[in-house]
């Protein structure tokens, strides 16, 4: 009888993890659209400072926010080996470090060149702050549970905290990419029914989305 209810209880996760994916793919098409179509595309040397710049959503987005939820996703709503899923998880986390250091690059690269201050607001503060915990976690995440010389017991009791803290960095994720729509919106000074300022705002409720599909999706995953 307890077999049919824990069965019944997780059987939800599978379902929303295809909305979470949905979410993610309709986010991604906005912000090119928003980066292509309204803010003139991408370019990391570029000589105009705001294709510069725009290398920096789109790339923390794909990588630190996208990257970061499939690998959440990827560990613990896929059926597979576990040995597999680990390292599919390590190398998705692996991907989204990398392409988060070019995004980071890219905003102080176009503050150097516009002559404008470095970490001075609230979105930079909680940006450097979560990608640096990012790091952590996934350091701490390759001794832990990669490499063969920790103890199992040692293992199973870090677990809990592991889980947890990947969750909580993943929503600070989602606070840095909110803030830093608000935060570009309010400087663009867009008209308030403007397509551009709808689009963002669209954009903005589904990175919200699947930030939230995604940490139910492995809450209720079936495959542990």
């Amino acid at each position: 009888m307890d077999t049919v209810v824990t069965y019944q209880y997780y059987r939800p996760a599978s379902r929303l993890t295809v909305f979470a994916h949905i979410f993610g793919v309709i986010a991604m098409i906005l912000m090119l659209v928003w980066l292509l179509h309204y803010r003139e595309g991408v370019d990391l040397d570029s000589y105009d400072p705001n294709k510069i710049f725009n290398v920096h959503p789109l790339l923390m987005f794909l990588g630190v926010i996208f990257l970061s939820g499939e690998a959440l996703m990827a560990y613990k709503t896929v059926r597979a080996e576990r040995k597999v899923k680990k390292s599919v998880h390590l190398l998705l986390h692996l991907g989204a470090i990398v392409l988060g250091i070019v995004g980071i690059h890219a905003a102080f690269k176009y503050h150097d060149r516009r002559y404008l201050r470095n970490m001075y607001s609230f979105h930079s503060w909680i940006g450097i702050g979560t990608f640096c915990l990012y790091i952590l976690q996934w350091v701490i995440g390759l001794c832990m549970y990669m490499l063969p010389y920790t103890r199992i017991e040692t293992r199973a009791v870090n677990l809990p905290w592991h889980i947890s803290g990947g969750r909580a960095i993943f929503y600070m994720t989602i606070v840095a990419a909110l803030t830093g729509l608000m935060q570009k919106s309010a400087l663009m000074q867009l008209p308030f029914f403007s397509g551009e300022l709808i689009l963002i705002n669209f954009l903005a409720i589904f990175i919200l989305l699947f930030g939230v599909t995604v940490d139910i999706s492995v809450a209720l995953a079936r495959y542990a």
